[in-house]
């Protein structure tokens, strides 16, 4: 038997070049992953808030670096809960942002502090991203847009619904031709009512209060609808807006409706929009039917749809969004690092400026009891 001969040299050449292939490949993953976007939050009071603290944790887009709000209770709250320092709190926006240096803002606040917050960071030229709906008024959007076109900063709206797949496949059925032409489209959104659900007092406080929220039911759900049919026409806003509002538990919410149908009429459709607190159970769902056929968002996933010359009926599972455009933060990162132009989305300011203006004609409408005719707006 021949003895064996172990080269030891040239093992251990072999072994440092592994080592060094697998030190390069970790320092290029690295590299491959950009910088999360540092957020700060503004305002603890909108109940949504909850929802970005519980991900926070397991999402690598964002860093949270600071956190502006006056109420101790909120804050010993939330930092319990969530286990965040001291450090992370300010009472004031100015002293958060010399100090914390945030890319945008996360805007937890009532509706009615949307605009001078986004005007405040406006001056500092830090992003905005807000929960539905922009603000409270055609007044404040046009506001609104003027800073953000002014300091050059991207101001975004958070629908949930955004993030559903079943929209978007939705909306590319439209794009695409299967259905033909719009012709009627219906949304339902809603739930039982923020009492009936358990929302803090914090939030339901400003929910019910139509100075800080504009309205009841019609601001909080119907802005849903408005979003999704503004997107699917591309911009175009409706000839005329009517509105009804209902005061069904005035005993509950006596200063607010709870429950709205909003109609929008365009040159060749219409949009049936109905927000309420007064559903059986939550729900956000849509459909669009066309000159040619019909699709149904059922859920965040699930669709229903039939096409012309098709015998029945079929369900399907919409495919997933993109990762950058699955949620809200993820989005917004992609927006800041430029791999996302926000226009024409259901996120997008200019979208979100229509949208504005559609509610703010049916809160007037159902104010008067009359058909609101919309006037062209100044771009």
């Amino acid at each position: 038997m021949k003895p064996v001969h172990v080269d030891l040299a040239s093992g251990l050449s072999r072994l440092l070049g592994l080592a060094f292939i697998v030190a390069t490949s970790v320092v290029v993953a690295a590299h491959s992953q950009p910088a999360p976007v540092r957020v700060a939050i503004v305002g603890l009071e909108h109940g949504h808030v909850e929802g970005f603290l519980a991900q926070l944790p397991q999402h690598r887009d964002v860093q949270l670096v600071g956190i502006v709000d006056t109420d101790t209770d909120l804050i010993t709250r939330y930092a319990k809960k969530y286990a965040l320092p001291d450090g992370l709190f300010f009472k004031n926006m100015d002293a958060m942002i010399q100090a914390s240096h945030p890319q945008a803002v996360l805007v937890y606040t009532s509706i009615a502090r949307h605009r001078p917050v986004i005007e405040t960071a406006a001056q500092h030229g830090i992003s905005v991203m807000v929960e539905k709906p922009l603000t409270i008024s055609l007044d404040d959007a046009l506001a609104i847009r003027r800073a953000a076109r002014e300091h050059h900063i991207h101001v975004l709206v958070n629908y949930e619904t955004t993030w559903y797949a079943s929209n978007r496949a939705l909306y590319e059925q439209v794009n695409n031709g299967r259905l033909g032409p719009i012709r009627r489209v219906v949304v339902h959104d809603g739930h039982q009512g923020p009492k009936e659900i358990g929302v803090g007092p914090e939030f339901l406080g400003w929910l019910t209060d139509p100075a800080q929220n504009g309205a009841g039911a019609l601001y909080d759900f119907g802005c849903y609808g408005v979003d999704l049919m503004t997107w699917l026409m591309h911009g175009q806003a409706p000839l005329t807006v009517t509105a009804v509002v209902n005061h069904d538990k005035p005993q509950i919410y006596p200063r607010v409706d709870d429950d709205a149908t909003v109609t929008l009429a365009y040159p060749q459709a219409q949009a049936v929009i109905m927000g309420s607190w007064n559903w059986p159970f939550g729900r956000k769902d849509m459909e669009v039917y066309g000159a040619t056929g019909y699709a149904i968002a059922e859920d965040a996933d699930r669709l229903r749809m039939r096409h012309e010359h098709d015998s029945s009926e079929q369900s399907t599972t919409a495919a997933p969004l993109s990762p950058a455009e699955s949620n809200s933060l993820s989005y917004l990162a992609a927006v800041l690092r430029g791999e996302i132009v926000p226009k024409g989305d259901q996120s997008a300011l200019d979208t979100n400026v229509t949208v504005m203006q559609i509610l703010d004609a049916a809160r007037e409408s159902a104010r008067t009891g009359k058909t609101v005719r919309l006037t062209k707006l100044e771009e």
